[in-house]
């Protein structure tokens, strides 16, 4: 069974007042195996006008990207056993674009085709007494990984191809944030220029909270089971999604397998970076490279953080300060955007 690549992390909100009262409609629901948050800030709002056009969006959304719909475009194609290229719609084909460049980028360690090692590792059902793969395993299953190898996008010419009958494709580290985008989108169609949408605990924010300030969004501090906050972004016109370690694991023989799995060596990361923020343009962006830095570590992930300009904050376990200690690094990029809020 498939599931997340990236956890979900709470959101805190705060600000100062407007001169005058907004307008505010509060959206919620479920959408693509997680839950949604929408705040709308304006005047003359619709909300049964904005609920179906928000409803409206993720439908097409999950249509298309949803790895839980058998029905939906990812899903058939996965499904299918044709190595022919297959006609997509514009909207699938931009999103595999979008992870290709991350693949290429982070050589390799953001990959779509990640699905056999996922279950191969156990993530998700997975028993304690299940062993951990051998060597054997973990190659066969790196046949089937690999989407620069494995899948051949024509973009313009609207067609995708699959190397190998079985090879498959989930979205669950990059369609989040596509929905976010897409939402967002609907709600500037509605004319609305202040809002937040929340999906899953990735978002992106625009404008102004209805206390008149720049959103505020808290990082959560990387413990199971709690809610504090490890430090705060203001927020506008931009995408952010966190990706963290801490939540999805398993040990055996004393060994801690994480559930975020390095596509290039087909195993569970090592490295002791338990968290990672990303900035970007959008919250697809944000939401792929969330999961390749986590992948990469903070040692590769800030060093290519600062060649490609991208704006993401580490959170790693400080292995000579105790269980609960933490070291925060944040890209030079990153530190440029809290400057321009």
């Amino acid at each position: 069974m498939r599931r997340l690549l990236a956890l979900a992390l709470p959101l805190v909100v705060s600000g100062c007042l407007f001169d005058e009262e907004p307008e505010i409609v509060r959206l919620s629901g479920e959408t693509m195996g997680t839950t949604y948050h929408i705040t709308a800030i304006g005047e003359d709002l619709d909300e049964a006008a904005l609920s179906a056009a928000v409803e409206e969006t993720l439908a097409q959304v999950n249509a298309k990207m949803s790895n839980w719909d058998p029905n939906s475009e990812v899903s058939v194609f996965s499904a299918s056993a044709s190595t022919d290229p297959m006609p997509v719609s514009k909207e699938f084909a931009s999103v595999i674009e979008a992870a290709n460049q991350v693949h290429d980028q982070s050589g390799g360690v953001f990959d779509v085709t990640l699905g056999p090692l996922i279950e191969l590792w156990g993530f998700g059902p997975r028993e304690p007494e299940d062993p951990v793969p051998s060597d054997t395993e973990i190659a066969a299953a790196l046949e089937q990984v690999g989407q620069a190898r494995l899948l051949t996008l024509d973009a313009q010419g609207g067609t995708l191809a699959k190397a190998q009958p079985g090879v498959g494709i989930n979205l669950s580290a990059i369609a989040k944030g596509y929905g976010i985008d897409a939402v967002a989108q609907a709600l500037r169609e509605a004319n609305i220029e202040n809002y937040m949408v929340e999906i899953g605990g990735d978002l992106v924010a625009r404008g102004q909270n209805d206390k008149g300030e720049a959103w505020r969004i808290g990082i959560e501090k990387p413990e199971a089971g709690s809610q504090t906050v490890q430090f705060i972004v203001p927020l506008d016109n931009r995408g952010m999604a966190t990706s963290g370690d801490y939540k999805n694991f398993f040990e055996q023989d004393g060994v801690r397998y994480s559930h975020i799995i390095d596509p290039t060596t087909g195993r569970p990361i090592t490295h002791r970076t338990t968290s990672v923020t990303v900035l970007a343009e959008n919250a697809m962006m944000a939401d792929a490279w969330a999961t390749a830095m986590l992948a990469l570590g903070q040692e590769r992930g800030l060093k290519l953080a600062d060649q490609l300009g991208l704006a993401v904050f580490f959170i790693s376990r400080d292995v000579t300060g105790g269980e609960d200690a933490y070291i925060t690094v944040q890209s030079s990029a990153f530190k440029d955007a809290l400057g321009s809020n």
